[in-house]
Formats: C-alpha cells, structure tokens, sequence
C-alpha cells in the first residue's frame, strides 16, 4: 500500500534511528529511572541486612523481590515488577552465562553472593547487581572485589559526552587485566538501560569494538566483573545518566567494599 500511495519513495528501515532516539532520555525520563533505582535499593538493603549461612539462593532472590514489591507501594507505584537472581559460590562464577539462575543451594560463611536485579517501575527498567562477601571470604576473593571497584571507578571517571564508549570499556578493562586477571572478565563493560528488562543491543554499547559516542542523556549500566571457575564471580552493576559535565550515578548504594563485606553470622 505505501509503495502505491508513495511510488517514488524509497523505503528503508527505520530501526537505527529509533534505537538512537531510544538511547537519549528526556529529564522525566531519567527522574522516572531515578525512581526505579532506589526502590531497588529496598531489595538490596534486604539481602544486606538479613543474609545468612544456610540461606537458600532462591529464598534470598524471592525475599528480596516481596521487598522491593513492599517498597513500590509504599511509594505509590502499583505498575512494579521485580526479577531478582541469587547466585553464590562457585554459582556465582556462572553469573555471565546468558540466563541468571537462582538454586537451592545453601550460602556458606566462605561464599561470595550475587544478587541481580532487574526491576520496573510505571515500564521504567534497572540493571543492577551487588555481590556481597560472607565473613569468611578468602583473601582472593576480597582481592577481586578491590579490583572490580577500581574497574568500576575507573570507568565512571571516563564517562562524559563525546567520548568512545569503547575507552569506557577499555578504562574498566585494562584496571582488571593489569591486576593479574586478565580474561576473567567476560562481556562488555555495559549496555542501555530504561525502556527495556534486558537488551544488551541497546545503546550506547559498552565493549571493545563499539563504534557509538556518549551523548547527554543516555541511561546505560556499568558492570565490570571478575569470574573465576569453582572460587566465584565478583560483579559490581551500577547505572549512570550522562551529564554535561561527566556522569551521576543513578544506583548511589552498596558501593564500597565495606558496605559488602558481610560479619560472620550464625547459620540460618
């Protein structure tokens, strides 16, 4: 019909364009993802507060989610949803896999723990993932949690408009090659975030080899990562709205190492 009613037209697809236009929030759009975020807290503040050895993967996961879902209300919103995924131990190592997967595996006071989070808030999505210490961690992996932080930092230090998304990557990358883990982290540096659960299509991408720009506005996630078979996986997820002047951090919670870093407590 539209090569009839427009017979000289050429017709091309529209996909590019309305990815980019997708890829710039407008303010409201980024207070509604600022929204978002800090319900999420709730289930992170949660998983904080009551880990314990002995707990299930799954409960921590369904538990967490009741929590962000109590949250939401108490802020007025009834348009939520929550998907949250417990990951610990030598699970934990499997974080990159294309699927979270939550088991019914006990946490042990060695483990490290990583809760994902992807939640919604009036269709307005986050991407966020802390990974906690239980207090009888190895030096190892305290180790990798130090490194993905300084990985972290390191990226959010580049962030500003007009620079290569990939420098982003490389800036996260080259902290965690040059401190003896070089190949342990296994995806890009990040992706978009805001309209969508997961799509690591979205722009701007964060990787080696990507050709995009930073833009004021774009809402993107921040996720460097250790993971080291049968000892565990480290990811610290953040998600950032660029500013004229460089980045705000949109997850500003569970940040620092001592914030997770877990006491020992007595099995669940």
């Amino acid at each position: 019909i539209a090569n009839q009613a427009f017979p000289s037209a050429t017709f091309v697809r529209a996909h590019d364009l309305l990815a980019q236009l997708e890829s710039v929030k407008t303010p409201q759009e980024i207070a509604a993802i600022r929204t978002a975020c800090s319900v999420a807290a709730a289930g992170f503040d949660y998983a904080r507060r009551d880990l314990h050895p002995g707990s299930k993967e799954m409960e921590l996961a369904v538990q967490a989610a009741a929590t962000f879902a109590t949250s939401a209300a108490a802020a007025g919103v009834d348009r939520q949803q929550a998907f949250l995924y417990c990951m610990s131990g030598p699970n934990s190592a499997k974080a990159y896999y294309a699927y979270a997967h939550s088991t019914a595996r006990r946490i042990n006071q060695s483990d490290a723990v990583l809760l994902h989070c992807n939640s919604q808030l009036n269709g307005f999505w986050t991407d966020i993932t802390r990974t906690y210490l239980m207090g009888n961690a190895s030096p190892k992996l305290n180790d990798m949690t130090r490194v993905v932080l300084q990985a972290r930092d390191a990226a959010l230090q580049k962030i500003t408009p007009g620079v290569a998304a990939c420098e982003v990557d490389r800036a996260a990358r080259e902290v965690i090659d040059k401190n003896g883990y070089a190949g342990a982290f296994k995806h890009p540096t990040g992706h978009g975030v805001g309209f969508g659960a997961i799509s690591g299509a979205a722009l701007p991408r964060l990787h080696p080899k990507s050709t995009d720009k930073l833009e004021t506005g774009m809402v993107f996630n921040v996720e460097p990562a250790i993971y080291l078979e049968n000892i565990g996986g480290i990811r610290q997820c953040e998600m950032v709205a660029v500013t004229c002047t460089g980045c705000e951090l949109l997850t500003p919670f569970q940040n620092r190492a001592g914030d997770l870093l877990l006491p020992k407590r007595r099995v669940a």
